[in-house]
């Protein structure tokens, strides 16, 4: 039979639900619903809309029950923030986006009761300041975190408004750095040293179970029968990108999620947790089956996307992503090299602090040529991505013992033509660039799974997506001398 089911793919700038057909032979998506999304500013805080983010959920899914028939509902967005419910379950506050400034030295203050060194042996994640352990420890004291009986991350809460099931999916759990990434199971432990409440820590859930039934007065509202099942998929976007990277079996590939942010890296069998592959500042997330996601975060298309948005709040002629892709292609290549991770690019730009000026002052302290134009600023973007690219991704391999065959570039940045060829020429590998929207894809896929469809495994899946979905090739092109760049960036932020 041909399963029909929502995949709701929920990112940091837009969220969108998806009406997915999986079938012998058949895998298809239809948008049937977007809308903006993004961090709200309220006394120099920022959070996350969620009661709206909600609203927008419900207003998709009940659009794809009036289209045809519904046989499920899965969930994935970013990782790492959470909502915390009181005793009676109920909402206490409006999440932080991991963008707040309020975790910017929490890992110092951590790492003087549980060293670096401890953390990683425990939950092999990279060091990074909005981690929803350092979140939590930077809410320690406040009434918010006193008051919680339970935390959600955001997919769950989304999950437990629809059915009243409470849990956490293993995948986005692996991000939080209370995950023991041996055991798959709360590290208790480690929240007691911290002086954190485990207790709200809620039931694990592996990715391909039933989160539970519609609740009555929700499947009511949306025109559904109540026994539609919410299914537990990939809940981090990137864990169900990579269920849909069109690899074949026995291909020793790297894979590149790209969007807001870039997740850079290698799909294995077990953790990574070598004292160089901390110091590396590599992490280890979970995968959909018990893979691991041993990768890099690089800040990845956001930088791009804010430097569009001050040029268009400026009125910026050509500045339209086309016009500037077209720019940035005739550009010097390597002229303008930056450390793409840098922390001074991660918040939102502002009027006085817009994202062109700081990609410019980053050049400048670097001593690198400055790029004048927003061609050549874009040039320099991309260049500095597709070395960050290719400096994580040999490095993964090398810690891991794996080769580098070939590069899967998946999500909204495998349309940037300019980029996936750049990393082909900057790795010296093919990349393959799509489906752009692998997400929502792994979503439906593990959805359908679970609901009975005959995919046992990951190779089945891919094999799917190969047999439905094209795939645009970048082959490498001689000539820069990447090397000599890579030096000019020097050692990476992690």
């Amino acid at each position: 039979m041909t399963l029909r089911v929502a995949a709701v793919d929920l990112g940091a700038t837009s969220g969108r639900v998806m009406a997915a057909r999986v079938g012998p032979g058949h895998l298809s998506l239809k948008e049937v619903h977007r809308f903006p999304n993004g961090g709200v500013p309220v006394g120099g805080s920022l959070f996350w809309d969620v009661l709206g983010i909600h609203r927008e959920v419900l207003a998709g899914v009940a659009e794809v029950a009036r289209t045809g028939e519904l046989h499920g509902i899965g969930i994935d967005s970013w990782a790492v923030d959470y909502g915390l419910l009181d005793r009676d379950g109920e909402l206490l506050g409006n999440p932080y986006s991991h963008r707040d400034p309020r975790t910017r030295d929490v890992p110092e203050l951590v790492a003087k009761t549980v060293s670096v060194q401890e953390q990683y042996a425990v939950n092999g994640l990279q060091q990074l300041p909005f981690t929803t352990v350092f979140q939590l420890a930077a809410a320690r004291g406040t009434a918010a975190l006193e008051s919680a009986h339970t935390m959600l991350l955001l997919p769950d809460l989304l999950g437990y408004w629809l059915t009243g099931e409470v849990g956490a999916e293993r995948t986005n759990a692996s991000t939080t750095g209370l995950l023991d990434v041996v055991t798959g199971e709360w590290s208790s432990e480690l929240a007691r040293r911290l002086q954190l409440p485990w207790s709200i820590l809620p039931p694990l859930r592996d990715a391909g179970s039933v989160v539970g039934r519609l609740r009555a007065e929700v499947a009511a509202d949306l025109g559904l029968a109540p026994d539609v099942p919410v299914v537990a998929v990939g809940s981090h976007d990137t864990a169900s990108a990579v269920v849909a990277v069109p690899a074949d079996s026995g291909t020793s590939f790297g894979y590149i999620s790209s969007g807001t942010w870039s997740l850079v890296g290698l799909e294995l069998d077990e953790p990574v947790l070598t004292e160089e592959a901390r110091e590396a500042d590599f992490t280890n997330e979970g995968g959909v089956d018990g893979t691991v996601r041993f990768l890099k975060n690089v800040m990845g298309l956001w930088v791009l996307s804010e430097c569009l948005k001050a040029w268009r709040d400026r009125g910026t002629p050509a500045t339209d992503l086309a016009s500037l892709l077209a720019d940035a292609s005739t550009a010097a290549p390597l002229r303008t090299v930056v450390d793409i991770n840098h922390p001074s690019l991660l918040g939102p730009g502002s009027a006085t602090d817009p994202m062109p000026e700081r990609v410019v002052r980053l050049a400048r302290d670097a001593g690198e040529p400055l790029p004048q134009t927003p061609g050549e600023i874009t040039r320099c973007i991309l260049d500095s991505l597709a070395l960050a690219y290719r400096r994580h991704l040999r490095t993964a391999a090398r810690l891991a013992g794996r080769d580098l065959e070939v590069v899967h570039v998946v999500g909204g940045g495998s349309h940037n033509h300019l980029l996936c060829q750049l990393t082909a020429d900057a790795l010296g590998v093919p990349v393959l660039a799509g489906p752009g929207e692998a997400a929502a894809l792994g979503n439906a896929l593990v959805q359908a799974r679970a609901l009975g469809a005959d995919l046992p495994d990951l190779a089945a899946m891919r094999a799917l997506v190969r047999e439905t979905h094209d795939v645009r090739r970048h082959d490498p092109r001689p000539g820069l001398d990447w090397d000599a760049a890579d030096r000019r960036v020097g050692p990476a932020t992690a």
